[in-house]
């Protein structure tokens, strides 16, 4: 891995607008579909809550995508090495994660010039980030070893490696508010809550097959689990930690984010494109078509803006207004 920073190069945007049509009537259409062409296989993807900027891993190429949605285009090429799969913001600590599961570490870079500021250990298969910014720890799970790291995030250590009571261990939820993690296990069909507090296991939630994307609305401590071997949603109750409501959705959803603002939950279970489930109320509200099976999900919470990666074509979509 070598820590310097590479010179920029953009590459070819590509903008569509107005693209993509909603298939239940009576919901908003989205206003506005772009597309920004970054080239290789993006896989994970995730939002800074303060500069808009997108991060894009792409584990073939070994590099992460700066992707401005102002300019269209992709305003950094960072390789990091190995084969980087989630990634993860910590916007007070002014750091961007980015998990090595090959290697089983976690990379830290700086969020401002994107420079290299540590290697962290994090146990083998370190591979599902999140990050706690009002405490500065990162939370990474193994799917390999079912493990949880916690790193701190101040002097770029491995805190605490916690066995966990699973196999595998493959994404992972942040309840900072509660100070609970969520973390899905797709060998067992369950979701195991992790107490930050006391730093045990504490429960453990059966939900759909193949749960993989875990996300959390902070203000109601509600959970939400995309199963990637059904084609159902979970939701899961903060305070019972039970499954409380099964949402149908056209085809497996993997991946998910939520919006806190308005408690919305958007998800790649829809055909060919993406879903929005009312959170408070548990019911789906809208579908829109993109054409593509998408991969990973984020949404910009400051504009609701939804980020969706497309694998297959080496693309990002930019959802507005959905």
């Amino acid at each position: 891995m070598r820590g310097r920073r590479l010179p920029r190069r953009t590459l070819f945007a590509l903008v569509t607008a107005g693209a993509g049509a909603l298939v239940r009537p009576g919901v908003a259409r989205a206003a506005t579909v772009r597309s920004i062409d970054v080239g290789g296989a993006p896989d994970a993807v995730a939002v800074h809550p303060h500069t808009g900027l997108g991060y894009v891993t792409d584990a073939q190429a070994g590099t992460v995508s700066a992707v401005d949605p102002r300019s269209v285009s992709v305003a950094e090429v960072i390789h990091v090495g190995g084969a980087p799969g989630d990634v993860a913001i910590d916007p007070r600590a002014g750091r961007i994660y980015v998990a090595n599961p090959p290697a089983g570490t976690v990379v830290a870079l700086d969020a401002r010039t994107h420079d290299l500021v540590s290697v962290i250990g994090a146990g083998t298969g370190a591979s599902a980030l999140a990050v706690d910014r009002d405490a500065n720890r990162v939370y990474a799970v193994s799917g390999a070893t079912g493990t949880l790291a916690v790193l701190d995030g101040a002097s770029c250590t491995l805190a605490a490696l916690v066995p966990g009571p699973k196999p595998a261990l493959t994404g992972i939820g942040l309840d900072p508010v509660r100070a609970l993690a969520y973390c899905a296990s797709t060998a067992t069909d369950s979701v195991e809550v992790f107490s930050i507090g006391t730093a045990e296991f504490v429960a453990s939630v059966p939900v759909g097959r193949n749960p993989t994307g875990v996300a959390v609305h902070h203000a109601s401590g509600t959970v939400y689990v995309a199963n990637s071997g059904i084609h159902h949603m979970s939701i899961v109750d903060g305070e019972t930690h039970a499954e409380r409501k099964t949402v149908l959705l056209r085809s497996e959803s993997s991946a998910l984010a939520v919006h806190q603002g308005t408690n919305t939950v958007y998800t790649n279970g829809g055909q060919n494109g993406l879903t929005r489930v009312d959170g408070a109320t548990g019911t789906l509200s809208g579908e829109l078509s993109l054409g593509v099976n998408p991969g990973d999900v984020a949404v910009d919470q400051r504009t609701r803006t939804v980020w969706v990666t497309d694998p297959l074509h080496g693309r990002i979509f930019l959802v507005r207004d959905f």
